[in-house]
Formats: C-alpha cells, structure tokens, sequence
C-alpha cells in the first residue's frame, strides 16, 4: 500500500468552511451582508486574496453572491441560479400569491409553535422590537409591511432550524411586491393597522412566554386574516 503525503488545507478552504458553518448555522440570514473583505481579513489574522478566494468557493457553492461595490450577499438556499421562479408567477399571476398564503398558513404555524419552544433571549429581544416598532407606526398610520416581513422572519430564525429560515425567506422574497401592493390598498384604516398590531403582538406574547399551542393558533388567527384581506384585493384587480 502507498501512502500519500498529508498536505495542510490551503488558507482560503479553512475561511470558507467556517464561513459556511456560519451560515448553515443561521448566523447570517438570507439576503444579510457578510462583513467586508478587509474586515474578514482581520478577524481571521489572513491576507485578502485569501478571504477574496473563499468568497469565490462559496459563491461557486451557490451559498452566496458578490456584487461589484456591493459586498457579498448570503444567498437562500431554495433560490437557483436564475433568481426566484415564485415572483415570476406571482407577477404574472396574482391569484397565485393566495397559494402562497395557503402554504404559510401551514408552515408559519409550526415556526411560531417552535420558535415558543426555541427562541432564545437575543429573538425576544428582536420580536419586540419589531412588535414596538408596529405600535410606533401606528400614529399617523405609517406603512408597516417591512416590519410585518421581519417579524415573521425573525420567528423562523427562532426556530433555529435553517431550513425553515430560508424556506420563509425565499416565500417573502416573491412576495414582496404582493405584500406591498396588498397593504396599500386593503390595510387603510386605523382599525386595520391596531388589529394588525393586535395580531402580531399576541404571537410575540405567546412566544415570549414558552406557549406553543398559543403561539401556533395566534400565527393561524394572523394569517387568515391575511388571507381574507389578500383575496378581497385580488377580487378587486380581476374585475
């Protein structure tokens, strides 16, 4: 039998492999921004060529995207190559987007039932602030459908189940523009926007306070709402 020699990892593979444990690991969410070159460079005590080709493995991986002047992005994991095939159809088809919410009534109950049993202090912490930040908007009425987008977000990323997180990411991702759409035209009230809040702050309540099954009926009640209101507005663009 012959032996080969043992040859140390090259630099670069070691960096992308803890970045890779990173991000698998829910450290950095779909859509967030890695820290610059210059500032990977420091924290791993190496060169940036060596950060620049782990970036280039990664982004070979799939696992993210580098834009000219605008930094290296982690990708979602259920997003191919050619972008989002979801927002395409949504787009063209907007009664599709009802599909959608049928599926995230399925799936956001289970998020916010384990994300009761998961979260840890630094998700509360984040829950209720966004959870603050609806109560904010409520004077005056400002448009929260970011802060809708981020909370549910940040209920998968309590879960700590990166699959759930990307899995809800890549759902709003194509649904942006819906949503966006959707709150302009239906969410017009002040009883609307106070229900609204309602709504996501006993999610948080439940949540915060280690109650799935409370959690998971609040998520329920939330979304088909949701539902209704969505579909009032596709009615209203088919006629």
């Amino acid at each position: 039998m012959v032996f080969k020699p043992i040859s140390p990892k090259k630099i670069s593979s070691q960096i992308a492999e803890q970045i890779r444990s990173s991000i698998l690991a829910g450290e950095f969410a779909p859509g967030e921004k890695l820290p610059p070159e210059r500032e990977l460079a420091e924290m791993f005590g190496v060169s940036r060529p060596s950060v620049r080709e782990a970036l280039n493995l990664l982004a070979s991986s799939g696992l993210v995207m580098s834009y000219q002047g605008g930094g290296t992005v982690v990708m979602s994991l259920m997003e191919t190559t050619a972008g989002n095939p979801m927002t395409e159809l949504i787009r063209s088809q907007q009664e599709r987007a009802l599909d959608v919410i049928e599926v995230r009534k399925a799936i956001e109950a289970s998020t916010a039932f384990y994300a009761a049993q998961r979260a840890l202090p630094e998700d509360i912490r984040t829950m209720e602030r966004i959870v603050d930040g609806l109560r904010e908007n409520l004077a005056g009425l400002k448009p929260s459908e970011n802060l809708d987008a981020n909370f549910h977000l940040a209920i998968a990323k309590a879960t700590h189940n990166i699959v759930w997180l990307h899995l809800m990411q890549n759902i709003f991702d194509a649904m942006k523009e819906f949503q966006q759409s959707v709150w302009r035209a239906v969410y017009l009230t002040g009883e609307d926007h106070h229900l609204l809040y309602q709504h996501h702050r006993r999610i948080f309540e439940a949540i915060r306070n280690r109650d799935p099954e409370a959690a998971r009926a609040a998520m329920a009640e939330h979304l088909n709402f949701a539902e209704q209101r969505s579909s009032a507005y596709v009615a209203q663009q088919q006629r």
